[in-house]
This record gives structure tokens, C-alpha cells and sequence, in this order.
């Protein structure tokens, strides 16, 4: 295939791709794999790093000359008009201790626009799609952002950075003024999975810090054509560069963004 190929025959690509790799997450889990250390918590299984090797491969076997930013590795300079954002196993720490909450994410940016995402829950078998301007969809029936408001009323999710222990900006402030805010807030460890449920209407917005760009490509994307909205911290426009990440049905959008504002001035917790 070329670059000139269609939107749809690069996301049958990535989804196969996914796929894949989601097969080989459920046949593991639960086996003896080995496991090492990014940092002090940090870690990455032997399952992340063949999930990134199959999909990387099997996206490059298509497209040679396109250009991949993974969490895993390093990958040569390709075309930069076409990048591919990967995160091969999102929720590792989830997937380390055989706790089945964690997904497949790839997003295909064209000249740094973000052009279509694909998350797979394969323990749900549960897989999320979206192309720019063509909307969301859950196993290729469209999905749309929840109508619930206000806050008060509504279930709203976050992460925690590995570093928590050690910085400031380790989300606690947010997350006591949130908790006090809303209906429930919810921590399941899938920056990825917990986007795509805002696009689904399964959760009604997600906040978080320190995250990166494969961590959140696919997702923004799928909760902006699910019809949801979706900035930094302050209400600018998100970019996947940002560490930061507000997404919401856009109902409760101005009531999280004044309640993590608020959080930003106050005293850290530790």
C-alpha cells in the first residue's frame, strides 16, 4: 500500500493490528511472563514490548515510509507527514498483577492532525473506532458522549502519575475537590479505556496529569467525534503533547475546569 491509499484501508490496518495484539494479551495474562522496571514503579512486561514488535510490523509491512512514536522504543525517522501513536499495552500495572482492565491504542496522525484511533478492550472484546469528521463507534455501532449534568449527577474518572509519591503535581488536590463534586469518581488504571467510555456515554468525563502522547491520541480523538469536548486543564485545545487532559460530554466541561482550577491554587497534598 501507498500513502495514497484510503482513511478506511489504513484503519482496517490498525484495527487487525489491534486485534492482534489483543489476542496475544489474553492468551498471557494470568501466565508466567517477566516483567522489569522504567523506573521505581514504573514497569513494562515482555507482553508490551511483542504487542509494539507485531504492531509496528504489521502497520510498517503497509505503510514502509510512515513514521511511529511508541512507548516501548525508538523507531528511525519515517515520512513526519504520517505518524503512527502506539501505546501496544495501556494499563500495564493493571496487566502485571492479572487485574483484566487494559486495551490496545493506536492513533494515525496526518501533518500533526489527528486522523483516526482505534482502542481495543480484548477481555470485553470491545472494540472502539474513529476516523476524523466520520464519527465514534463501539464494534461498528456509533457511539456518542452521555447528556447527564450537572456535575452532581454524574460519574467522572482519573489516574494517578507514577511518580505521585514523590511530586506535587500528583493529582490529589484535583481528586479531593472532585470526589466532593460529583456523583463518583472512578480510578481504573487505562488512560486510553477510561476516554473511550466518555465517548461511549459510560462515564461522563476524565481528567488527569503526566500523561503522554500515546497514552491519550486515540482517545481525544474518539471523544471529540463521539460529540464530546475535550482541552487541557485551562480550556485551550488539547494537543497530545500536552501533559494534561480534560474530556467530557461538554455539559459538566465548566464546572471541572473551575473545580481543577481552584485545586491548582490550593496547598499540594504532600
Amino acid at each position: 500500500m501507498s500513502n495514497d491509499v484510503g482513511l478506511g484501508q489504513m484503519l482496517e490496518v490498525a484495527v487487525a493490528a489491534a486485534r492482534e495484539a489483543g489476542a496475544l494479551q489474553k492468551q498471557k495474562l494470568w501466565s508466567d511472563f517477566s516483567l522489569s522496571f522504567k523506573g521505581e514503579v514504573d514497569i513494562v512486561t515482555e507482553v508490551d514490548r511483542a504487542c509494539e514488535e507485531m504492531i509496528v510490523n504489521r502497520i510498517r509491512s503497509a505503510f514502509p515510509s510512515h513514521s511511529f512514536l511508541a512507548e516501548e522504543n525508538l523507531y528511525a525517522d519515517g515520512d513526519p507527514a504520517w505518524r503512527w501513536v502506539i501505546d501496544p499495552l495501556d494499563g500495564t500495572t493493571n496487566y502485571a498483577h492479572g487485574f483484566p482492565w487494559f486495551c490496545v491504542s493506536i492513533a494515525l496522525e496526518r501533518q500533526g492532525e489527528l486522523t483516526l484511533g482505534v482502542i481495543y478492550h480484548c477481555m470485553m472484546d470491545e472494540l472502539f473506532t474513529t476516523t476524523r469528521g466520520g464519527g465514534a463507534f463501539l464494534n461498528g455501532a456509533p457511539i456518542h458522549v452521555s447528556s447527564r449534568q450537572p456535575l452532581r449527577q454524574s460519574l467522572i474518572a482519573t489516574g494517578f502519575p507514577y511518580d505521585a509519591a514523590r511530586g506535587n503535581e500528583n493529582n490529589f488536590r484535583n481528586f479531593f475537590e472532585l470526589q466532593l463534586a460529583a456523583r463518583g469518581v472512578r480510578r481504573a488504571g487505562a488512560a486510553a479505556l477510561d476516554l473511550a467510555y466518555v465517548a461511549a456515554g459510560r462515564l461522563d468525563g476524565y481528567w488527569e496529569c503526566k500523561l503522554k502522547p500515546w497514552d491519550v491520541a486515540a482517545g481525544a480523538l474518539l471523544v471529540r467525534e463521539a460529540g464530546g469536548t475535550v482541552t487541557n486543564h485551562k480550556g485551550e485545545p488539547h494537543r497530545i503533547d500536552d501533559h494534561r487532559i480534560l474530556a467530557t460530554n461538554g455539559l459538566i466541561h465548566d464546572e471541572i475546569e473551575t473545580l481543577l482550577e481552584r485545586a491548582e491554587k490550593a496547598e499540594p497534598v504532600l
